[in-house]
């Protein structure tokens, strides 16, 4: 039987609801104890107004993961999935205050679009709050639509 190839991802993370840094902690650690994924790195936690919410949301802790995994890209987003409903949360209104919120951003150099899931995220580079604590992390990678590095892609907003 040959070895499962691992695969470089990176999620997005945030909380603006309750012990905003204990949820994320919480988040990571479930995450690092799934079969399959091994933790690289977690970038520091950033606080940024709530964007695209009802007005008034409280501001978000925002920061990003980098993982290897042996999982596909559907099968690591479930994984996410659970740990979010694990954690408190629930899905009523497109951007409402949340207790946890994990995005999958890039899956290796994939390009995917199902109905459950687009990769590389459609909105990751233009959203300097996902992309500061992920080019802390990760600034080489390379976006694989747009072939711009993450670095890159946040001095293109920054300016």
């Amino acid at each position: 039987m040959r070895p499962m190839r691992m695969v470089a991802a990176y999620m997005a993370v945030g909380s603006n609801l309750g012990d905003r840094a204990k949820s994320i902690y919480d988040a990571v650690a479930r995450l690092s104890q799934v079969r399959g994924v091994r933790l690289l790195k977690v970038s520091n936690l950033m606080e940024n107004p709530a964007v695209g919410g009802p007005p008034g949301a409280p501001p978000y802790l925002n920061g990003a993961i980098s993982v290897e995994t042996e999982l596909g890209s559907h099968a690591l987003l479930h994984e996410l999935l659970t740990i979010e409903q694990e954690l408190g949360r629930t899905r009523r209104v497109k951007w409402e205050p949340r207790c946890i919120d994990l995005d999958l951003l890039l899956y290796g150099d994939q390009i995917i679009s199902s109905q459950e899931l687009i990769i590389p995220h459609p909105l990751m580079h233009e959203r300097a709050f996902v992309l500061r604590p992920l080019a802390e992390i990760a600034p080489e990678v390379v976006h694989p639509a747009l072939q711009m590095s993450i670095r890159g892609l946040l001095e293109n907003i920054a300016t």
